[in-house]
């Protein structure tokens, strides 16, 4: 029974990422890519405890890489990022990394000791996008987090922090911070017409808030605004929240949706924004629902939007079986879903 219910779901997950269930008038799915991951990722029994154990003695560290079929963003992981000689060759010497497919049915031992199922292991600890990766310290702790894809410039940054053990003396935004080029003063944040000016006082606010946290000269952020930002469909959603624009580095004085008095720059700190552009998006009752701190394209960008818009987050606390359901939606409605527009 088990065999068969893991069988129909993965017939159904086929069916979304290659078209290939439904009636003629569905819309396509397109941009769905099946990655192959490198041969030098270890092949481990999914005991935790004993993978940091053999780590530690060994020198290295464990890195979770959690994932999923079908995942462009996955692939762009592997053929972007780790086919560069000199980070394969860090993450080689100073990693064992571990592919954990987060709807999998494979048995993992957690550093509790208790067996789950893949997809419960990624469950419990609220992996919500793929790929992410878990960079656990010698007593199995997560010393680092990456949700969703990271360029390689960063992601060089987060292999030397994990690979010094930097953690134990500074978060990793403070790292990032210490490695920011110098900038030129006085120039502006790239601007929206949906954006709120201030003065904020989040506290007043009654609704669904969209905090963008970005910096100046920040390529990514330009990238954003110019191929996200930019797009009708993503304006209009950003355009239904309370949106705010802060330099994640600026003095810029706010009150919080709790209304505390800090700075923007106290804020970001105190969220554990490490980088720009991150979008943290809240409902004023609910406090943080989701946060977008990764490479996205145009229908995840917009899904991280509706799933709040919608409050579907009260009901379904899986991003990811979220956006699974409004690509059907979407696609019986006769439009195609394409997840690398």
């Amino acid at each position: 029974m088990k065999r068969f219910v893991g069988l129909t779901f993965v017939l159904l997950w086929a069916g979304l990422f290659y078209g290939v269930v439904g009636a003629d008038t569905q819309g396509r799915f397109l941009g769905a890519k099946e990655t192959v991951y490198p041969a030098w990722f270890k092949e481990s029994f999914l005991d935790i405890r004993e993978d940091v154990t053999e780590a530690t003695h060994a020198g290295r560290r464990v890195m979770l890489f959690f994932h999923q079929n079908g995942c462009p963003y996955c692939s762009l992981m592997v053929e972007r990022n780790l086919s560069q000689l000199a980070i394969e060759q860090q993450m080689k010497k100073e990693l064992d990394v571990i592919g954990i497919n987060m709807w999998g049915d494979r048995s993992v031992l957690d550093m509790a000791g208790q067996e789950q199922t893949e997809k419960s292991f990624a469950a419990t600890l609220r992996v919500q996008f793929t790929p992410t990766l878990l960079f656990l310290n010698e007593s199995g702790q997560v010393a680092l987090r990456l949700n969703g894809y990271t360029p390689p410039a960063t992601f060089k940054q987060a292999l030397d922090y994990i690979g010094k053990k930097q953690e134990q003396q500074l978060s990793f935004r403070d790292y990032l911070a210490s490695h920011r080029p110098n900038l030129q003063m006085g120039k502006k944040l790239h601007s929206q017409p949906f954006f709120n000016a201030g003065p904020h006082d989040l506290s007043l606010i009654k609704g669904p808030m969209a905090i963008f946290f970005e910096q100046q000269e920040c390529p990514a952020c330009e990238e954003m605004h110019q191929a996200l930002l930019s797009d009708p469909e993503i304006a209009q959603l950003a355009g239904q929240t309370h949106a705010v624009q802060l330099d994640m580095w600026s003095e810029t004085p706010i009150i919080t949706p709790s209304g505390e008095k800090m700075t923007a720059r106290a804020w970001a700190k105190q969220l554990s924004v490490a980088y720009a552009p991150s979008i943290v998006l809240f409902d004023s009752e609910a406090g943080e629902v989701i946060r977008s701190e990764a490479f996205f394209k145009r229908f995840h960008t917009a899904s991280i939007f509706d799933y709040l818009l919608s409050t579907a987050y009260k009901t379904e606390p899986s991003f990811q079986r979220y956006i699974s359901a409004r690509a059907e939606h979407i696609r019986e409605q006769g439009k195609d879903v394409d997840l690398w527009r």
